[in-house]
């Protein structure tokens, strides 16, 4: 089969790969039916991480799974799957806890940018729909996959709870789910902190009801303007710009205000803001 490898920065080849086989009894495989890149995937793309050697893409995915190990029991041949860049047992004290990303036995899943896939520890890394989605909807599914989960477990572990102002630091794609998860977990007002017009535009459709384009200690003072002085009771800072961005969050916190950030790589000091 032929899949996606990065080679270096601005180096990436479409080139034969081996297909995936059943390695573990806890495995599956999955045939692809959407994949895409991630912001993270551009890090060494612009050389802003190095690589050891030539590196198989793609940590996003969904599509219809074609074998399963012995011991799989969760998801069966045929089904539509979603499944997460890291694999997990979904057992262990730290999945338990919702931390599956940090899952003692966790396995990056890191070659979905071709036609076949295999996951470890299927059952508790893949989901099962409960039907085959329409092909419309297969883009929605992948969202599924990464960038939804980030966004809601971002605004769950800054503990926004109904009547919440909350602040979303970062207008991509993990930042915009962000606004949409707190908007689904009842937040009451949600300042999106955003420089691009056509991003504003999805934020309010995801339920932002302000937007502040400024950035750092103009952005903190805007919020706080905002707010009375009082600041807000949420903040999850969703972006890969520079860590001067964190400013931001830090001067619109308040001791009521819980945070959390995901996405910055640490050297975020480097990347544009």
């Amino acid at each position: 089969m032929r899949g996606a490898v990065l080679y270096g920065p601005g180096d990436v080849r479409f080139e034969e790969r081996a297909a995936p086989v059943i390695i573990k009894p806890t495995d599956a495989i999955i045939r692809i039916s959407a994949t895409c890149v991630c912001g993270s995937d551009l890090w060494p793309y612009r050389g802003l991480q190095e690589i050891a050697e030539p590196t198989p893409m793609g940590h996003e995915y969904c599509g219809i799974v074609e074998e399963v190990g012995s011991a799989v029991r969760s998801v069966r041949p045929g089904q539509f799957a979603i499944g997460s860049f890291f694999a997990s047992d979904n057992t262990c004290p730290n999945c338990r806890a919702g931390y599956q990303s940090g899952c003692q036995h966790a396995e990056f899943v890191g070659t979905a940018q071709a036609p076949v896939l295999r996951v470890p520890l299927a059952d508790g890394t893949l989901v099962a729909t409960p039907g085959l989605p329409s092909d419309d909807l297969v883009p929605s599914m992948l969202a599924l996959s990464d960038v939804m989960g980030t966004g809601w477990f971002a605004a769950d572990a800054a503990h926004v709870k109904p009547g919440d102002t909350v602040a979303v630091v970062g207008d991509g794609a993990v930042g915009l789910l962000g606004v949409l998860s707190a908007k689904l977990m009842g937040a009451e007002r949600i300042i999106a902190m955003s420089r691009h017009e056509k991003r504003q535009t999805i934020a309010r459709e995801f339920g932002a009801t302000d937007i502040v384009t400024e950035r750092g200690d103009d952005g903190a003072t805007r919020i706080r303007e905002m707010t009375d002085g009082t600041s807000v009771r949420a903040v999850t800072w969703a972006t890969s710009a520079s860590r001067t961005a964190s400013r931001s969050t830090a001067c619109i916190c308040s001791l009521r205000t819980y945070t959390c950030t995901v996405g910055p790589p640490p050297f975020a000091d480097s990347c544009p803001s």
